[in-house]
């Protein structure tokens, strides 16, 4: 990411990042609808920023910790 560029901060609940990380890594991008370019490459860069995130530790989530995540997340829908 060029530093020169205005970043903003997205506060995430860890579950949350996890269950996005884990979707990120195992969804085939060439198949999730589309409208234009970027928004495929917005999605791969919050996939560069989740597995960077050195502080969270998202990219050696266990599968019982993305299990656990995807469970929280789900249980916290409202919907």
């Amino acid at each position: 990411m060029d530093s020169d560029l205005p970043t903003v901060t997205v506060p995430l609940w860890h579950a949350d990042a996890v269950v996005l990380f884990d979707w990120l890594m195992t969804t085939d991008l060439n198949t999730v609808p589309i409208t234009h370019p970027a928004q495929k490459q917005a999605l791969m860069d919050l996939l560069t920023r989740l597995k960077s995130d050195v502080d969270a530790d998202i990219a050696s989530s266990t599968e019982e910790e993305i299990a656990a995540a995807q469970e929280a997340v789900a249980r916290d829908m409202g919907w």
